[in-house]
């Protein structure tokens, strides 16, 4: 069952952590988000295997946005 990973605030994605394919376990940074000149990771909420990136650095999200999902 795949898991989604979600923006939890409206900004942009400042950099992805994680590439198609990693493993990455709970808790690990996958992308960082910037919102009002801060820096916000986004973690996975369970491990697994990166099966789709959504987004793209520069690309602007809103909250509840899936930026990936985890198999």
């Amino acid at each position: 069952m795949a898991t989604s990973v979600n923006a939890h605030i409206t900004g942009t994605v400042w950099k992805i952590e994680v590439k198609e394919g990693e493993m990455v376990s709970e808790g690990q940074t996958c992308v960082i988000l910037e919102s009002m000149k801060m820096e916000m990771p986004v973690e996975a909420p369970a491990s697994g295997t990166v099966e789709k990136i959504n987004c793209a650095e520069g690309q602007a999200v809103n909250e509840g946005d899936v930026l990936l999902t985890l198999a």
